[in-house]
């Protein structure tokens, strides 16, 4: 993914990632430039699971129908077990961005492959190890990216939600 504009929400909880998902899409922002990032499950007694029927997505468990509803809109997704954080769940462009990190081993400065990939989309330092404590904490990041036109009105449209909007 090449390095563009972004802004990056963190949110508390996966609802909230799809309240954001759903407020860009309702005013015709393009969601295929819109990503996801958080834990997949918690330890719980509920099971939780995904796996992919062609271009049906088949999800169940407490958080499987907002992890099928992203994987639909979004353009790309996947589920990885990174050491230190465990499921980790992504969707939208940053996909192949987090593949490539934990193919490649890119380790930035320590920060593991959710750094490696916040790093080659251009996110600085200062501010990776930020959003990987928000990740292992269970909140959500949702980045919008595109150019500057595109940021402009994506942040308009989140002006009045109520959650830390960060400029990378």
């Amino acid at each position: 993914m090449k390095t563009q504009d972004k802004v990056i929400t963190i949110v508390n909880t996966h609802s909230e990632a799809e309240t954001i998902v759903k407020m860009l899409k309702k005013e015709q922002y393009d969601v295929s430039k819109i990503s996801i990032l958080g834990k997949g499950y918690h330890s719980e007694e509920h099971v939780a699971g995904f796996y992919n029927t062609g271009d049906r997505v088949k999800n169940w468990g407490k958080t499987g129908a907002f992890w099928g509803g992203v994987w639909g809109a979004l353009v790309g997704a996947g589920m990885f077990w990174l050491p230190g954080v465990g499921a980790l769940m992504v969707a939208g462009p940053i996909v192949a961005t987090v593949v490539g990190a934990i193919e490649g081993g890119v380790v930035t400065g320590g920060a593991g492959a959710i750094g490696g990939a916040l790093a080659s989309i251009g996110i600085p330092k200062d501010s990776i190890v930020k959003y990987e404590s928000a990740i292992k904490a269970d909140k959500f990041l949702v980045i919008v990216h595109g150019d500057a036109e595109d940021i402009v009105k994506a942040r308009a449209i989140l002006a009045d939600y109520q959650a830390e909007h960060i400029n990378a």
